[in-house]
């Protein structure tokens, strides 16, 4: 295939474009290396996807999928009837959206904080001390949070010693701390891990744009405000969208380890509240709707996120 090119003097001259096989063929090294992942993704990610039919069976066991009798939408009423996954709607869209604002404020003000940073024996400790977090087992964080926000943890102490509460805070037993809680662990476990990718934007931006706004005297402040905020603009806006396709999961293992029957109200997401009903309560067509409507959803956003970027000329997945 060719396609019409101008040259010198507005000359036509005919260029020869590849054929997608041709390309295929010369690089089948790199196509042999991409088959074992591609199969790992149609296996886990997209063979599963068959199982979405119990949404619409009265699912059991025993009489298999091809047998299990088809309910049609009812799975999805009961659903919308319950109170309970009303407030796990609720509780992952309030636990995502401060996971997101939080983690990604943090992340941005850290990685301008070290980019600042001339001393680079200095700056590597502090990344090294703020990633390991991203390595540690949930299991050992909530242990760590349980014994920091307990009615005779540090927190407390700290708040008793300075007299900004006159008896301890139970933080862990109401409900109304639950969801900053959730917050506050993960921007302690994450921030570290996610200002790794905002870093290596700003290395990629010209050091010749920081010398002309010196030279017209902006301060640290300034060229931070014009130069790198600016520079890491597409990496934000790329992030942000892939974040929102995530607003429908605010988590399990926090959420599942950390909350109790007292926060129950607050604490259980989507994922909990498919955990208990496919699994302790094994009504497997019920749990199976909790869980396609929650990835419904998340399509949703992400294509409403992209399309609002690509309208507003921002850099784009799709």
């Amino acid at each position: 295939m060719t396609k019409v090119g101008k040259g010198v003097g507005g000359s036509v001259i005919p260029v020869r474009r590849k054929s997608f096989f041709r390309t295929l063929g010369g690089q089948w090294q790199l196509m042999l290396m991409s088959v074992p992942m591609f199969l790992y993704v149609l296996l886990f990610n997209y063979g599963p996807m068959w199982g979405w039919i119990t949404a619409f069976q009265d699912y059991k066991p025993k009489t298999g999928m091809f047998k299990s009798p088809w309910v049609g939408w009812k799975n999805f009423e009961w659903l919308f009837n319950r109170a309970d996954f009303i407030n796990s709607i609720r509780n992952t869209l309030a636990m995502s959206v401060i996971n997101l604002v939080f983690g990604t404020v943090s992340s941005i003000v850290l990685a301008i904080l070290l980019n600042e940073v001339r001393q680079r024996s200095f700056k590597r400790t502090v990344q090294t001390v703020t990633y390991l977090p991203h390595f540690l087992s949930m299991v050992i964080v909530v242990g760590m949070a349980q014994n920091i926000f307990a009615s005779n943890g540090a927190v407390n102490g700290l708040l008793l010693s300075l007299g900004l509460v006159r008896e301890p805070v139970f933080f862990l037993g109401e409900g109304k701390y639950f969801w900053w809680l959730v917050g506050v662990i993960n921007v302690w476990k994450e921030v570290g891990w996610n200002t790794i990718i905002y870093i290596s934007a700003m290395t990629s931006i010209d050091p010749s744009l920081y010398e002309a706004a010196a030279i017209d005297g902006a301060g640290r402040f300034q060229r931070i405000l014009h130069v790198t905020l600016p520079g890491i603009k597409s990496t934000f806006v790329i992030l942000l969208i892939m974040n929102i396709g995530h607003l429908m999961e605010a988590g399990f293992e926090i959420q599942y380890l950390l909350g109790s029957s007292v926060v129950m109200d607050w604490s259980q997401t989507i994922d909990v509240f498919v955990l208990q009903y496919g699994i302790s309560k094994q009504q497997y067509g019920v749990a199976t709707a909790a869980g396609l409507f929650k990835s419904v959803v998340a399509i949703v956003l992400l294509i409403s996120a992209n399309t609002i970027a690509k309208k507003l000329d921002e850099a784009t997945l799709i």
